[in-house]
């Protein structure tokens, strides 16, 4: 039942403020607090996406993409992959139907979290979800799956995130992003470039889990020849989807690559300095600032979520 998919155009500015309305009274506006790092440190600012009600920035396109069906896709129902506690807390608010098709081995808390929203969940492996995203699908889930990166409204909705960091930080000379399937940062630098091309927009990627860094050394879409699973597990594809590609080179500046270390090191400065949890893929932007590749600032690191074990977060920043 793959649908015959809507050709890769710009997220258009004017697409991003209808979103931003759309979605106003379902998720939060965040705070961008300032990282007080001292000398010799570049000036960030955190976004803290993981303050949202699922904890992770995923409910911008989640509501956007909800909000925007047909009155018979609402009575069908809805399915999705990895972004599906965003869609079912905008489902279960906007009182739609929803399946989730969930890798087994994401953190209880998470698959928690959807059942409690009412979603029904399909636990599936890492490459058969990742499958799924490819396919659409997933044999035996009905409803319209709502693809958690490449799709328009999606996206449209994670861009609101732009608008707000240039309403709250008009100095910002960077941005940096955890890239996984793309939307995140193709949505935030779709409105930045619409309204300040020369700020530059960054990806993070763990040194495990980097096809958009050789994507963009290599000027197309690529496999990531040794990818490890690790603590980092809400960024860091397989691949590189060769329509997310298509959506993200226009707009992004290119990718900075950080290890685990430097990973933990930005999750432990988080808690330590502005008392803040986040997850491996939200420290990869404080990580990627820290390398000193994006410059001295200001710089804004996406916090894109705070989804993780209690237990696993004191071991890692132990």
């Amino acid at each position: 039942m793959t649908n015959s998919l809507e050709r890769v155009r710009p997220i258009a500015l004017k697409e991003i403020r209808e979103a931003q309305k759309r979605i106003a009274g379902t998720i939060v506006r965040t705070p961008l607090v300032r990282l007080e790092l001292g000398p010799g440190f570049p000036d960030v600012r955190l976004k803290l996406e993981n303050l949202q009600p699922i904890n992770a920035y995923k409910l911008r396109g989640a509501a956007n993409a909800v909000a925007l069906l047909s009155d018979a896709e609402r009575r069908r129902g809805v399915s999705a992959g990895n972004a599906g506690q965003g869609v079912a807390y905008a489902a279960r608010a906007a009182g739609v139907p929803c399946t989730v098709v969930a890798i087994e081995t994401a953190p209880a808390a998470k698959l928690e979290r959807m059942r409690a929203l009412g979603a029904k969940l399909v636990l599936v492996p890492y490459a058969v979800a990742w499958q799924a995203l490819d396919d659409r699908s997933y044999p035996g889930v009905s409803g319209t799956f709502i693809h958690p990166f490449d799709d328009q409204n999606f996206i449209a909705g994670h861009a609101t995130m732009g608008l707000e960091i240039l309403e709250d930080a008009p100095d910002t000379a960077a941005i940096i992003a955890a890239i996984g399937g793309g939307g995140l940062i193709t949505g935030i630098a779709s409105a930045v470039k619409a309204l300040r091309p020369e700020i530059k927009v960054w990806g993070a990627e763990p040194e495990t889990a980097a096809p958009a860094a050789l994507s963009f050394a290599k000027g197309s879409a690529q496999v990531f020849p040794d990818w490890k699973a690790t603590f980092v597990d809400g960024a860091g594809g397989k691949s590189v989807f060769p329509r997310m590609w298509q959506r993200m080179q226009p707009v992004v500046d290119g990718c900075i690559v950080v290890t685990l270390d430097e990973t933990k090191r930005a999750m432990r400065l988080m808690a330590e300095k502005a008392r803040v949890i986040a997850e491996g893929a939200g420290a990869l932007g404080l990580a990627a600032a820290l390398t000193g590749k994006a410059g001295p600032g200001p710089l804004v690191a996406v916090i894109s979520g705070g989804n993780i074990d209690l237990a696993k977060f004191s071991e890692l920043i132990a």
